[in-house]
């Protein structure tokens, strides 16, 4: 089928990354390769040093008990022959307690998972770095190759390129990135490192998603503008003319494809990739890397982080096959039984992660799987089809008619997806939806709801104006922002007052650990958003914030880490309710 299907290469790794520059030099993978192998080296050996000066601790602090204080020199020489490691690296040997950077390394939990899946990664760069030498080596012994083959090889070899860059790219940034975790990791500066992280890779995130949904939103409008009436070529499936930015464009889209293929041609496919990938990141820094403050609820399930993260790492993963292999059945012939089928998935999903997860983490791990159907749709469907059209236009060879159709079908699933998705990542931020007790409902409403203001769109964007449509979906939001809104939810009685002295005491066993002045959390190190509790003012000022976090929607304290009881929340509520009144 041509570069398509790739079915040369199990491994099916399309371009990820050719915005960088390629770095193809045989000296620049021995550099990656040498330095890591040099990384690893030093780790172990500064391993074995360590464990040796813990065991042999008893004997250091003796001597440094007999001998005089200006002998310490000589404590520290003799404590490093003890140990018997290479005296090249015995200065850095010598005064390292159990506290530091290495000995923290050595017992994280995560470390075993970055080294397999950095030898993971360097193993598939050497094997694509082969195979880029190999297919350069064929394109420049053999001249007389057929313009089907020459097209094949031209796309192997940029595919094997940018997955050498990427990777390569990827390794050195998860590296620097851990080895940072691990540097704050239980020091006051910890907070303060993952919130830059956070923001950083949030921002990244929203940027290329913005670039993705504005592309797929651009060309949405291009097709169901066109002008495929007047004064339209034969070969030609419409045009448009347009105005942006101080200058007039005309637009002109083929039927199949023009005489003579460009040879600059753009592809839109580097911003799905790139917002799946950040989006994968976000997830990583947020949900895993704590994932007993924000993947896991006790209260909703005893989970340990290892299997929690197991299962949102099952939930993208069993997700796209599931959704694919629907694709891939008869049930794609009905668009209504499968819009139903869907929507029976998602309904059953939703259920499950808000029983297993921290109620915000089950909203993000959907909205995560819904990004990952339509990243993957661009990169296993629609990419390819695009691919295959370019290699029968400059081959004159049939193309398959079921590349385009499987193509557009996954390119429509993609544009009803959209909205759902950034619906849910925005309600991310709002306790009222993940919050509430019914949350599983309010998410497969928030999916259908936003789904429905797409349908609406698209026909009205071709002209069809079915405003019954609009005013459903639409309908369907406000309904739910009521039915969940404090107005219409039942609220404990006036007849029993609350002291503020009770709601104090809670604040004190329960809130103060993150939110004082001075935390005491193992954690935060800071006031997470500068909010605190350390005052009868403070408390009041922030009432409002409270009776939605802590009482409505048991968001705070996050992960429930303070054991806060259905009663204490109670008794916060009423306090709230009654005014919210302190000592004067």
């Amino acid at each position: 089928m041509g570069p398509t299907n790739c079915a040369l290469f199990p491994s099916r790794i399309h371009t990820f990354a050719t915005y960088f520059e390629y770095m193809q030099s045989g000296i620049n993978l021995r550099l990656f390769v040498t330095g890591l192998s040099y990384f690893f080296l030093l780790l172990v050996s500064q391993r074995g040093a360590s464990m040796n000066l813990q065991t042999d601790t008893s004997v250091t602090d003796t001597l440094a008990m007999a001998l005089p204080a200006d002998s310490t020199d000589s404590m520290d020489s003799l404590a490093i022959d003890t140990v018997n490691v290479p005296s090249a690296l015995a200065s850095d040997l010598a005064p390292v307690p159990s506290s530091t950077f290495i000995s923290k390394l050595f017992t994280d939990p995560i470390l075993p998972f970055i080294l397999v899946l950095l030898a993971l990664f360097v193993i598939t760069i050497l094997v694509f770095r082969y195979l880029s030498n190999t297919l350069r080596k064929l394109r420049q012994g053999d001249e007389t190759l057929s313009p089907g083959k020459a097209f094949d090889t031209a796309v192997l070899l940029e595919q094997s390129n940018a997955t050498v860059n990427s990777l390569t790219y990827i390794s050195a940034g998860m590296i620097s990135l851990y080895l940072l975790y691990v540097g704050v990791k239980g020091t006051e500066s910890a907070g303060y490192a993952m919130e830059w992280l956070n923001l950083l890779v949030r921002w990244a995130h929203v940027v290329v998603g913005i670039m993705w949904i504005g592309a797929s939103f651009y060309f949405i409008f291009l097709e169901n503008h066109l002008n495929r009436t007047e004064g339209v070529r034969d070969e030609l499936a419409g045009n448009l003319w347009a105005i942006h930015g101080g200058g007039f464009y005309f637009l002109e889209k083929y039927k199949v494809a023009p005489s003579e293929i460009p040879k600059k041609l753009h592809w839109f496919k580097y911003e799905a990739y790139f917002t799946w990938i950040t989006g994968v990141a976000l997830l990583i820094i947020v949900y895993y890397m704590d994932a007993k403050a924000y993947l896991i609820d006790p209260s909703v399930a005893d989970l340990s982080p290892a299997t929690a993260i197991a299962l949102g790492i099952t939930t993208l993963i069993a997700g796209w096959f599931i959704y694919d292999t629907m694709c891939r059945s008869p049930l794609i012939k009905r668009q209504d039984l499968f819009a139903l089928a869907g929507i029976i998935f998602i309904t059953i999903l939703a259920y499950v992660l808000t029983h297993l997860f921290n109620s915000r983490a089950a909203f993000i791990h959907v909205g995560a799987l819904l990004g990952t159907i339509m990243a993957g749709n661009v990169f296993f469907n629609i990419i390819p089809s695009q691919k295959a059209l370019v290699r029968a236009a400059l081959t004159g060879e049939p193309l398959d008619a079921g590349l385009g159709k499987r193509a557009g079908q996954r390119s429509l699933h993609n544009n009803y997806i959209t909205l759902p998705v950034i619906f849910i990542m925005i309600s991310n931020h709002y306790p009222s939806t993940f919050g509430h007790k019914y949350n599983w409902i309010i998410l497969l409403i928030i999916i259908l709801g936003s789904a429905g203001i797409k349908h609406y769109w698209n026909l009205a964007e071709r002209g069809i104006r079915k405003k019954q449509i609009l005013a459903i979906s639409a309908g369907m939001i406000i309904v739910l922002a009521v039915l969940t809104s404090p107005a219409v939810e039942s609220t404990v009685a006036n007849a029993m007052p609350v002291e503020f002295s009770e709601v104090n005491t809670i604040f004190q066993n329960r809130c103060v650990q993150c939110h004082s002045a001075n935390p005491t959390d193992d954690q935060w190190k800071a006031a997470p958003n500068g909010v605190m509790y350390d005052t009868p003012e403070q408390i009041a000022n922030m009432s409002d914030k409270i009776l939605i976090r802590a009482v409505r929607t048991h968001t705070m304290p996050q992960g429930n880490k303070t054991k806060m009881t259905e009663e204490e929340r109670e008794i916060v509520g009423r306090w709230i309710l009654q005014g919210a009144k302190i000592p004067q």
